[in-house]
């Protein structure tokens, strides 16, 4: 028997589940293959070592982001500000792989640090501004990503830019800064393993020390949490603190790791799409690296189904509003959760 202790995971797998499946039924509809090109989304991904790369290369900022804004939502604050920390935390991170001269291996440690710190402090104002005064942190998250990112354009354009460069970028990064790669045949890079370490320690964090069990009281109950003496003040401040080192470190691995010169002039939006794996993950550590690779997968593979048949890549971005809203859903398969807590409890209804 389902118990229903594992009624979330089951509720993620239904809307994954209806996600593809409206997938092809629009297929269906609009393609003239329809079998072809449903089997091009699902088979293209993992057709290929350089694919399967593409996908892993997309999940690595996702995961970085991802577990950024699962720090916050598991505090129950919905900040969206890992975007614009991604994006400013690049200009901060190329300054330095560009301006400084420093050995092969420090390089890349100091850059990526400058941009994770960056993230931190920046992230910190919205800390504090809900943490003392209670303003709203999704406000004041949204007007820093504009923020953030007419700041870091203005350096781009008249700090960092190449005039000699056909595009707007910076100049070249050194090659002492940028990330070694890890397998042959794919742009997969060493920020794949930072992830994954940054990963297990925000897990070990979460559930394993004292202020990861303060985290989580002051995420259920604030109020519940201050009376039982947790400084709940300490831990907002606390908890945007490493979510924005965390979204820093992601965008500062993202432009090291797979470019050779700084050319975002729009935000890249993974800080948003963390959101969206924060939401498969439930908020969990361990499970945004199956969300963030999920994610990467479906979107690889439709941007492969744009390549080779007559459905447009935009057709994902119908997916993953279902998936939002699916999740979500509070009362989505509720009745059904009721049920089994009715059966484990004995009561026939």
């Amino acid at each position: 028997m389902i118990k229903s202790a594992h009624f979330e995971k089951i509720r993620t797998l239904a809307v994954i589940l209806i996600a593809l499946l409206l997938t092809f039924l629009i297929i269906a509809i609009i393609s003239d293959d329809p079998l072809r090109t449903i089997l091009i989304f699902l088979v293209e991904p993992v057709s290929s070592v350089s694919h399967l790369g593409n996908v892993v290369e997309m999940a690595i900022p996702l995961m970085f982001t991802g577990l950024s804004v699962v720090l916050l939502f598991r505090t129950n604050l919905f900040n969206l500000g890992a975007e614009g920390l991604f994006y400013f935390a690049g200009i901060v991170a190329s300054t330095i792989a560009i301006h400084w001269t420093l050995s092969g291996w420090l390089h890349p440690i100091v850059s990526i640090l400058a941009g994770a710190l960056t993230g931190a402090l920046l992230s910190a104002i919205p800390g504090i501004l809900k943490a003392k005064w209670n303003v709203n942190e999704l406000v004041t998250s949204l007007m820093f990503n504009s923020i953030l990112f007419g700041v870091g354009l203005y350096f781009l354009n008249y700090k960092l830019r190449d005039p000699q460069a056909f595009s707007n970028s910076s100049y070249k990064l050194q090659p002492t800064a940028l990330l070694p790669n890890l397998i042959p045949g794919t742009r997969i890079h060493l920020g794949l393993i930072l992830a994954l370490l940054c990963i297990v320690a925000v897990h070990y964090y979460m559930y394993r020390t004292k202020w990861g069990y303060e985290l989580r009281m002051t995420g259920s109950n604030r109020s519940f949490a201050e009376y039982s003496g947790i400084n709940t003040t300490k831990v907002i401040i606390t908890v945007h603190l490493i979510a924005g080192f965390l979204a820093g470190m992601g965008g500062s691995v993202e432009v090291l790791g797979m470019y050779t010169r700084f050319q975002w002039t729009s935000l890249p939006g993974y800080g948003l799409d963390g959101a969206l794996v924060a939401l498969l993950a439930k908020n969990n550590p361990l499970s945004v690296i199956g969300a963030a690779l999920f994610l990467a997968y479906i979107r690889i593979g439709a941007d492969q189904m744009a390549r080779m048949s007559d459905v447009p890549a935009e057709m994902i971005s119908i997916v993953q509003a279902v998936i939002i809203l699916l999740i979500s859903a509070e009362q989505f398969l509720k009745f059904w959760k009721t049920r089994m807590l009715l059966k484990e409890a004995g009561i026939r209804e």
